[in-house]
């Protein structure tokens, strides 16, 4: 029996809305009685959501953001019998959002010295970092670049921790009218709010996306697209579901082709559609993926670090990752990993240096669409040590110094903006695709690789234990580690 470990979508390596979309209004709440708590209500599909809103102002709360095209609203309030007390007529369900944070535990970033950026050739045709970017080559970036290097009015929105507004490979290609934070489901435009505060994920889920082709640093796969900052993750480096939502809905109103989403929705890795708990959040992020979807947005997102088959899903011992962990056994498909299990959204594995699955990489038949390079730092010492630089080189943001820089971060976190940046590629030489004919296409021009034969462990010697990484592939050309194959960048365009 697999146990599901939590581990980080950036494993450690040595390494929300349209017109109206933030609204304040409802009755004045009564006298505090608790802590302030938020709340995701929902209006039953396709109704609007004046008469849950009644109920939230009845109910002694307050609407801090409107959803109205998913019927969707974000309250506050300090009754502890709101839940109870808004139920009923014009709503469909509401949960608390307490305690349903996701920690962005993004693994180590381990930095290129000053020294040795300032030292590098690289290719001068490129960039001064590129003789490190093993995962370029890999997916035939440069025989792209010869092609395309992507149109500027194909914005990605990159629903992550923030983008550093002032990183020299990055400070051009940020579409700053249409970045927001979405912290606490309210969206706020100010360059500072969607800036990074304590994590460096988004700065470096960006440059793999869009890094400058300047003479400086790193190239990224679609250098001539922008990327939008869509902060999602708070100060204290969580993901709450109500910031998710927003997300999604600012990128599908705020003219966004896609959208890279390294991140989990959940403290629980799967979101239990059959839990009463969590059944609401799965319906305002389907509602809100739905909408976007509509509006031409396709969305990515990563297959998480668990090693864990996620088309037999049996039991969670690790979650949630923000208390105490417990054990749910006996998990069935009603039990997903959101956003990457959702419908319509491309789900990507990792490979390292040498296309080999990444052994942290979850997987899945019918589950992965497409792989990509995410990097694997103990391949070549069976796990017994990591090596730095077969992760994937980006953009950095110290969050300490408040410098930016240039380092290394593995996991399927890095693999997402890989396949996002190849689809910003297709978009840009095929802009009149939908958003189904584009996940399609990446998946027709991937490169096909099989199953290994046999269980699976490249990390025998890793410190866990010698079985702790095994993993077996089912399938045949289209399989449970590498989808419908390696995403390939020159193979969309050409």
């Amino acid at each position: 029996m697999k146990n599901l470990r939590r581990k980080t979508l950036a494993a450690a390596s040595a390494v929300t809305l349209g017109a109206g979309l933030a609204v304040t209004g409802g009755l004045a709440p009564a006298a505090a009685a608790g802590p302030e708590t938020s709340y995701l209500v929902l209006a039953p599909q396709g109704a609007t959501t004046g008469r849950a809103a009644a109920r939230v102002a009845a109910a002694d709360g307050t609407v801090v953001a409107a959803y109205d095209q998913i019927g969707v609203l974000v309250a506050r309030s300090t009754n502890p019998d709101f839940a109870a007390r808004v139920a009923g007529a014009g709503v469909e369900s509401v949960a608390s959002t307490a305690g349903l944070g996701t920690a962005l535990d993004e693994g180590e970033t381990v930095e290129v010295p000053p020294a040795l950026v300032a030292d590098a050739t690289g290719d001068p045709t490129r960039e001064p970092l590129y003789g490190q970017q093993w995962d370029m080559d890999m997916i035939h970036v440069p025989q792209a670049h010869a092609v395309t290097t992507g149109r500027p009015d194909v914005v990605v929105g990159v629903l992550d921790s923030g983008i550093s507004s002032t990183h020299p490979d990055l400070a051009t290609q940020i579409a700053k009218d249409k970045s927001t934070s979405c912290i606490g489901g309210v969206t706020d435009t100010t360059e500072a709010a969607w800036n990074p505060t304590n994590s460096d994920h988004g700065t470096h889920v960006a440059g793999t996306i869009a890094a400058a082709i300047n003479g400086v640093g790193v190239t990224g796969v679609a250098p001539g697209v922008k990327v939008a900052a869509v902060k999602v993750v708070n100060n204290d480096g969580y993901i709450f579901p109500e910031a998710a939502v927003c997300g999604f809905l600012w990128a599908a109103d705020h003219g966004m082709r896609l959208t890279n989403n390294s991140y989990y929705i959940d403290p629980w890795e799967l979101n239990c559609r059959n839990d009463a708990r969590q059944r609401p959040v799965w319906q305002a992020v389907q509602r809100a993926i739905r909408y976007s979807q509509s509006k031409g947005v396709l969305n990515v997102a990563s297959a998480g670090n668990s090693n864990y088959d996620l088309a037999h899903k049996i039991t969670d011992t690790g979650s949630p990752n923000n208390g105490t962990p417990e054990e749910r056994a006996n998990l069935t498909n009603a039990c997903l990993d959101l956003p990457a299990e959702a419908p319509g959204v491309v789900t990507v594995a990792a490979v390292g240096p040498t296309g080999a699955k990444s052994y942290y990489s979850s997987y899945g038949q019918g589950v992965i669409d497409v792989t990509a390079p995410g990097g694997d730092t103990r391949f070549r010492t069976q796990g017994a040590r990591s090596t730095s630089t077969d992760g994937i080189l980006s953009t950095t943001f110290n969050t300490v110094t408040r410098t930016n820089g240039w380092g290394y971060k593995q996991g399927t976190s890095m693999s997402g903006p890989h396949a996002t940046g190849v689809a910003a590629l297709a978009l840009s030489a095929h802009p009149d695709m939908t958003p189904g004919q584009l996940s399609s296409f990446l998946e027709r021009t991937a490169t096909a690789k099989p199953c290994p034969v046999g269980v699976y462990n490249p990390v025998p010697l890793i410190p866990t234990g010698p079985n702790a990484y095994d993993a077996t592939c089912s399938g045949g050309a289209r399989n449970g580690f590498y989808g419908a194959g390696v995403v390939d960048a020159y193979t969309v365009v050409k």
